[in-house]
């Protein structure tokens, strides 16, 4: 029984039409629903929705004015084959509609994350804790380059805090021209440097968008041209960088381009342990019971919090990690990898 292919022409023949005018048509797509039935009267005798739809049909064309003789809508030309170079032209600033129609399937996506110490979350979800200090590349591939430098969180800590970011959307085609986004402490604009929000005049400029989300201190950029999300916030005294993007944009980097935090973490000379040692400035079981009431729990997120708290002694680190969580939660391809144990 066909019936559901039936119905399933009927409403996208009618889903356009609306209003007093839709008289003709709406008459035309009714008796071409009536005669999709007929045709499948034989197959379909014992099944209630086959019957359902005939006496609907009978009733609309009674409410409508429609006369059971007249035209019927000829048969939905078969698609055509796909033409990528077609579609290409079209569509070249939407990647997620352009990799679905070109290989049948929504793209893939990675996530990575930079907050606090900084604490890195890997495209890989390998997490480590940084003590990099001065400019490091996030990211540095075909499409974005992403630095963050990063400043000793307080006097005579080995700890650093991400204090800068810069962002840049690589020229594209017709997509959009270049553009830099930069934010520092005290500075999360919603605009990019040139004062602009959006990817430019060229015809797909409006596939890089800025959002603002909390003044001051949360935007998240859009570059729908490469399936890409950006989030930045300010949390006390530090900056935090999340990214939702296709696997094929995160993956298109040469060799010479291998230092990218995002991809390899924090090179082995440069990183730490989350246990704090020695005296910190704020008691640790204190800071677990702050970071407790924001992250419950009791993942790597956690114990960033702690020892972020522990060893600046700003109680606002609570608010990065959580922040950072949030990201993740809503960037995350797989919800099963949210919480990370180490």
């Amino acid at each position: 029984c066909k019936i559901l292919r039936c119905n399933s022409e009927y409403v996208a023949a009618t889903l356009h039409l609306r209003g007093p005018s839709r008289g003709a048509a709406f008459c035309t797509a009714l008796r071409s629903y009536s005669l999709c039935t007929r045709r499948t009267a034989r197959t379909c005798r014992g099944d209630l929705a086959f019957h359902s739809a005939v006496h609907g049909i009978e009733d609309l064309m009674i409410q409508n004015n429609c006369s059971k003789e007249g035209p019927t809508a000829p048969p939905r030309p078969r698609a055509p084959a796909p033409n990528p170079h077609v579609f290409e032209s079209l569509d070249i600033c939407d990647y997620e509609r352009s990799f679905l129609y070109k290989h049948g399937r929504p793209p893939h996506f990675q996530h990575c994350a930079a907050f606090g110490d900084p604490h890195i979350r890997t495209f890989h979800d390998d997490f480590h804790t940084c003590r990099v200090e001065g400019s490091w590349p996030l990211l540095d591939n075909d499409y974005l380059f992403v630095q963050a430098t990063s400043s000793p969180v307080a006097k005579g800590s080995n700890a650093t805090v991400t204090s800068k970011l810069t962002i840049i959307f690589k020229n594209m085609k017709e997509c959009i021209d270049q553009k830099v986004y930069q934010a520092e402490l005290d500075n999360v604009p919603a605009a990019f440097q040139d004062g602009s929000v959006n990817g430019g005049a060229r015809p797909g400029g409006s596939s890089l968008v800025i959002w603002e989300r909390s003044p001051g201190q949360h935007v998240e950029i859009r570059a729908d041209y490469i399936g890409t999300t950006i989030a930045v916030r300010q949390a006390g005294r530090q900056l935090s960088f999340s990214i939702r993007t296709a696997e094929e944009v995160a993956r298109a980097f040469t060799e010479e381009q291998d230092l990218q935090l995002c991809v390899g973490g924090c090179p082995h000379s440069q990183r730490m342990s989350r246990s704090p040692r020695g005296r910190g400035r704020v008691p640790a079981e204190t800071a677990r019971a702050l970071c407790r009431e924001m992250l419950p729990v009791e993942d790597v997120y956690f114990q960033s919090c702690v020892f972020d708290v522990v060893t600046s002694g700003d109680t606002n680190f609570t608010m990065a990690a959580h922040g950072a969580l949030e990201d993740a939660r809503l960037f995350l391809p797989d919800a099963e990898k949210l919480h990370i144990f180490q």
